[in-house]
């Protein structure tokens, strides 16, 4: 590690005896508190990111960039499914890295970093031409998913590098998972803030009474006239160059203040195909099960999550408040992290997932049901965001119990954690392109007028169909699936107390090779 990083690393660890003295198993594997912040830091760049492009992409590419609801379809797909393709893509290739002075997943979140910005802020920037806009969008929005992969893939599988501890592993993530909310947060605020009082649309409750003739239409000419436009595009602009900056900083934060530790000494197996990878990991129930039923409900949150803003914006008539609603969902996220922490260490994850997960489902289905009121909508924001913190936590807090598991059951294969991390986020990111990629086909079909300020009523039937019938049933479908997940407190524990056996006995023998080779 370079010398301008070692204050923070010795100010992480220096609670920590020193390394002459021999420490006891538990002792080594504890992590301070600097070195979870640190580490939890390294979380936001993907969330506040990712919430600015699934709140906000795709009312950009409507209303600002102004592009047909077809091709603003297939940019969200091919985008997302992409970024899903090369998710696998770059996990086979940290697989097969070698350890390095700075370790095995660093230098990939490094040197991505530069890169994810640069491509990030052209997705918010309108090209000055017309031809060519549809490729232009595609191609910096794949890129950056491309770059986001090789930042997110290895800093997910780091997890298994900070601690071979569990319990400071779910600590850990715990930490990672409140900076991921607040980093959603911020995206949400960054991006919300900055560019929601720049359109000169009315809010509905102003002309709800006025008939059809007195109606604000305005044509996508007239707006590329109108100054409100040019500021709506210098908005999105000024906000992503702030993320960018965030971006960076965070990147920074996770490199100097925490250290990757290297594998255990026990022996290196041979590595796999990238074919011989897949099945092995595929045919491992417990990983099979989590992943499709968190597919399910993962799908379900995303899919109100894209369309939550322009179902503020048309159904509800809450234009002026979209960008509040939605900060108000990720801070009550934010603030009810700890507590799912608290619940699944006191009740078990499993029971953790059905009350987390379902909480949201009378929320869906209040805010469809009931007249459009703004008071009522802040408070279901709230309750809302009660089980999107459950959604955050619980498939990162699940995924390295079962990797835990998939080394016990098979104690010769080595270093493909992050194939389960990178295949995991493969079908999430391939089944949000497709919803993605559907509902705005299903906005198109609708009617949806790009740049109008008032949309068909067929518009706001599908918009309200998109965040309350559809993900109620995948929620249903994903705890269903669940249900069947093997790996309970007691079958974790006993994993556990298996793989503390088997360092300890890989260490001893590397101990004792050592000391026979200094003799």
């Amino acid at each position: 590690r370079a010398e301008g990083s070692t204050n923070l690393t010795s100010l992480c660890t220096s609670s920590s005896p020193s390394p002459l003295v021999f420490q006891p198993k538990n002792q080594r594997n504890r992590l301070s508190v600097c070195s979870k912040v640190c580490y939890a830091f390294g979380g936001a760049p993907y969330q506040i990111t990712g919430s600015a492009l699934g709140f906000f992409l795709q009312i950009y590419l409507l209303d600002v960039a102004q592009l047909d609801p077809f091709y603003a379809s297939i940019i969200l797909f091919v985008g997302r499914a992409w970024d899903a393709v090369t998710d696998p893509t770059v996990g086979f290739l940290v697989s097969r890295s070698r350890w390095t002075g700075i370790g095995r997943m660093m230098p990939w979140i490094l040197l991505s970093t530069p890169f994810a910005v640069l491509t990030y802020f052209l997705i918010w920037y309108v090209p000055p031409f017309e031809e060519g806009k549809v490729v232009w969008y595609l191609i910096f929005y794949c890129l950056f998913q491309s770059m986001q992969t090789c930042f997110h893939v290895p800093y997910s599988a780091l997890t298994m590098f900070i601690s071979t501890d569990q319990k400071e592993r779910d600590s850990a993530t715990a930490y990672r998972m409140m900076v991921e909310v607040l980093g959603t947060v911020l995206g949400t605020a960054i991006q919300g803030q900055i560019v929601g009082g720049v359109s000169n649309c009315p809010d509905e409750t102003e002309h709800v009474n006025s008939t059809n003739s007195s109606r604000v239409n305005v044509t996508r000419a007239s707006l590329d006239e109108t100054v409100s436009l040019l500021q709506a595009k210098k908005a999105y602009l000024v906000a992503s160059g702030v993320i960018c900056i965030i971006y960076v900083l965070c990147a920074v934060i996770l490199f100097l203040g925490v250290k990757e530790r290297k594998e255990s000494g026990r022996k290196k197996s041979e590595p796999l195909t990238f074919r011989q990878s897949l099945w092995v990991i595929m045919t491992h129930g417990p990983y099979v099960k989590l992943v499709i039923g968190f597919l399910f409900t993962s799908l379900a949150f995303m899919l109100l999550e894209g369309n939550f803003a322009l179902f503020i914006t048309y159904a509800l008539g809450h234009r002026k408040h979209f960008q509040n609603i939605l900060l108000v969902i990720m801070l009550s996220g934010t603030l009810t992290i700890p507590w799912w922490h608290w619940f699944l260490t006191r009740f078990g994850k499993k029971k953790a997932v059905y009350f987390g997960i379902s909480w949201a489902v009378p929320f869906m289905i209040l805010i469809v049901c009931i007249k459009s009121n703004l008071v009522i909508s802040y408070l279901v924001s709230v309750a809302a965001g009660v089980s999107v913190a459950a959604a955050f936590l619980l498939p990162w807090s699940m995924l390295p119990d079962v990797v835990d598991d998939f080394k016990v059951k098979n104690p010769d294969i080595h270093g493909h954690e992050a194939l389960f991390y990178s295949f995991y986020v493969f079908f999430i990111k391939f089944a949000s392109g497709v919803s993605l990629g559907v509902s705005t086909l299903s906005l198109k079909f609708a009617g949806y007028m790009t740049g109008d300020c008032v949309q068909p009523e067929a518009v706001s039937l599908t918009l309200k169909v998109l965040v309350s019938p559809v993900p109620v049933f995948l929620i249903a479908v994903g705890l269903l699936i669940l249900k069947t997940y093997p790996i309970d407190e007691e079958r974790r524990q006993g994993n556990r107390k298996l793989l503390q056996q088997m360092d300890s006995e890989a260490d001893s023998e590397s101990e004792s090779s050592e000391l026979g080779s200094s003799m």
